[in-house]
């Protein structure tokens, strides 16, 4: 069952878990050893763990270069950095350009929370030939995540059984299922990862890039944090703003909002991005095979799930298609133009009584590979999220909410209110209503935002330079579709970012790219 909290950031590190690979360690052992002064062993990387996603080591860059991985060690718990420590796994592409020009190491954080950096950097290496040129790419599994030290809550099978619940309930008998399904997930959580669950916070992420810096060697953090990366990049920022060297921004989270005003802020996006989707459908020349006008096939897609509700169709065998199965997909291929004409597919599919393709998309968003292994996406998302977010919502409360979230999407509002519930038996109490981002003193950091953005809506990157503070915060608006701006291939947005990354030229604040 796809949470709120899940869907505000998991897109690029969801997909790529179907394309990529790659490793690094992860467990506790005592500390013999200052972990500042540790040196890492760069090696060739293995095939990415089953927590990683799986599949084949990644293949050599273009050039010809092969990606490395290591291990950092860091303290399981920041309070008491001599005691137990954990593995963190890192992956890189050394610098392609002569050693006088290169610049440091440039850290990438996909979103999620939950995604493996090991295995989506390789999957996405190619877009940042550029940067390559005067930075070693860096990135890593954050603990909790992949092989850093990964939350385990249930199995396969059950992992197949908690997607397919209703997530959506209608009357008391499915609210009291769900909420049932949700403690004995958690339950799970705390039961395998005890030990680690209450140093999965992002405070603590960010205190081991701090760590990361320094064994790579860089007196100042060069930065790349995409969807939550932004989030984890603003407290990193707030925590030691003298050690921001450039760093940007792109896919913002709202750093001033609750887990609550996320998830509306969400069903609006989505909504939004389903409009774009239906008038870019039926606007073109030829028909557009799901709906004669852009109110139909929103129509069209309003009985489908109606219908799933009622009666499951066949999906990929033995599983069925869900309406829960059902709206993820949509969710899933709304966070990228490119997979508009997937969606198209598995709808006409889907009207023809064939789920396939849209439990495929279901999957990607679950992390669930063909061979029917999950990575460890869901239990790590969850596991951040529920660390991070103090609030913690009851049945009765989302039942309240229910008419608001249905206003802002008629599709994804009961979806996004009821996946608030994930959180409200969690073994570990929240830090705080959101993230404090504040970083005065701080280097210009770039701020990108997307004005068709369904999974952090394009607001969310004005929040974030208000509340990075003056003379941090640097704007810029790409007027685009689908989640993130740089790797839409937009010349315009791609030429800011590398411009300040590579050269240190900040754009004027408020610059548009269309």
């Amino acid at each position: 069952m796809p949470t709120a909290s899940r869907m505000r950031a998991t897109v690029l590190t969801a997909t790529a878990l179907l394309l990529a690979s790659v490793l690094a360690g992860c467990g506790d052992d005592s500390q013999d050893e200052d972990v500042w002064a540790q040196k890492l062993s760069w090696e060739d990387c293995p095939p990415p763990s089953a927590a990683e996603g799986g599949g084949d080591a990644p293949s050599p860059l273009p050039d010809g270069d092969p990606w490395q991985c290591a291990t950092l060690k860091a303290p399981l718990d920041w309070d008491k950095p001599k005691g137990d420590t954990i593995d963190l796994a890192l992956i890189r592409a050394k610098a392609s350009g002569s050693a006088g020009e290169r610049i440091g190491s440039l850290i990438f954080n996909f979103g999620g929370p939950g995604g493996s950096g090991v295995t989506t950097l390789p999957a996405f290496g190619e877009d940042y030939t550029r940067l390559r040129t005067r930075y070693d790419l860096v990135s890593f599994d954050p603990r909790g995540v992949g092989r850093s030290a990964p939350v385990e809550c249930e199995n396969d099978a059950q992992l197949d059984a908690y997607f397919q619940q209703d997530a959506t309930p209608d009357d008391a008998a499915e609210r009291t299922e769900l909420l049932d399904n949700t403690k004995e997930f958690n339950a799970a959580c705390e039961g395998n990862s005890k030990k680690v669950l209450p140093h999965v916070r992002t405070t603590d992420a960010a205190r081991d890039m701090n760590l990361m810096r320094q064994v790579l060697g860089d007196d100042k953090l060069y930065y790349f944090g995409i969807s939550y990366g932004t989030e984890l990049g603003g407290v990193y920022a707030h925590l030691f703003p003298r050690n921001v060297g450039r760093a940007v921004f792109d896919a913002v989270v709202d750093p001033t909002q609750s887990s609550e005003q996320g998830s509306l802020g969400q069903a609006k996006g989505f909504q939004l991005a389903l409009d774009n989707f239906a008038e870019d459908c039926t606007s073109k020349i030829e028909d557009c095979p799901i709906g004669d006008s852009a109110q139909n096939v929103k129509d069209r897609i309003a009985q489908l799930l109606k219908n799933l509700d009622r009666k499951p169709i066949p999906g990929i065998p033995p599983r069925e298609l869900t309406q829960t199965d059902a709206t993820n997909g949509i969710a899933q291929a709304l966070y990228s133009k490119d997979f508009w004409e997937y969606l198209t597919e598995g709808l006409e599919q889907a009207y023809d009584g064939n789920g396939g393709t849209l439990m495929a998309l279901s999957d990607s968003m679950n992390g669930r590979s063909q061979n029917g292994e999950y990575s460890n996406l869901v239990a790590a998302n969850i596991s951040i999220n529920c660390a991070d977010d103090k609030a913690r919502y009851t049945t009765d409360y989302v039942e309240q909410k229910l008419p608001e979230f249905r206003a802002a999407s008629a599709l994804f509002g009961d979806f996004l209110a009821w996946g608030m519930v994930s959180c409200t038996d969690w073994a570990v109490p929240g830090a705080a209503d959101h993230p404090d981002v504040s970083a005065p003193g701080s280097a210009p950091i770039l701020v990108v935002g997307n004005t068709g953005d369904p999974a952090t809506p394009y607001e969310g990157a004005r929040k974030m330079v208000t509340a990075l503070g003056k003379g941090v915060g640097v704007e810029l608006t790409y007027k685009g579709q689908g989640h993130g701006s740089y790797d839409s291939g937009n010349k315009c947005v791609q030429d800011a970012v590398n411009g300040y990354l590579l050269d240190g030229k900040v754009p004027a604040s408020g610059t548009v790219c269309s």
